[in-house]
């Protein structure tokens, strides 16, 4: 079996969520593109427990993208250690299958004109991790599920043929 990834969306552009009953919510596409240009060392946390990492950007087991869908991650978590094989249990039964993130707004559109103030995040910066939780502030519009890695069980495979190749060409 191939290497296991946790991967989805931490955030979906212009998708709202209502913040403690106090305002809407939504990120602007991109808002993310220039911090992540600093490739920041975020890490990524089973339910915000600093005690609990499962990938961090620095050691290149947490990755981040923007598209046109929103912002992308994929975790890969130590398969060897249990928090490891928990987090890939858990998200792969679809127990835990939502994210949540740290962030500092830095541009920001607020609008007062309806019963519930809105803000528009335009830009952001991620603020030390993202997290795999039970349910978070932005529910269904974040993501969390299981994708496999199959390069290393493919160049196993191409190796063997090489290996093959070479024995069988000797012995002619």
């Amino acid at each position: 079996m191939g290497e296991q990834a946790i991967t989805g969306y931490a955030i979906s552009w212009n998708q709202p969520a209502i913040i403690a009953g106090a305002f809407e919510e939504r990120f602007a596409r991109g808002a993310f593109d220039s911090h992540l240009q600093e490739d920041p060392d975020v890490a990524a946390l089973w339910a915000h427990d600093v005690s609990r990492p499962l990938a961090r950007v620095g050691n290149g087991t947490l990755k981040f993208r923007s598209d046109n869908v929103g912002l992308y991650y994929s975790i890969i978590p130590n398969a060897e250690s249990p928090l490891g094989q928990e987090a890939i249990a858990i998200v792969g039964t679809d127990t835990v299958n939502e994210v949540s993130v740290s962030f500092s707004p830095e541009i920001e559109e607020w609008d007062d004109t309806g019963d519930l103030p809105r803000r528009l995040i335009t830009q952001a910066r991620l603020y030390e991790e993202v997290s795999l939780v039970l349910w978070g502030a932005y529910g269904r519009a974040t993501s969390a599920g299981l994708r496999s890695d199959n390069r290393a069980a493919a160049k196993r495979r191409i190796e063997a043929a090489m290996e093959l190749w070479l024995i069988l060409g000797d012995a002619a």
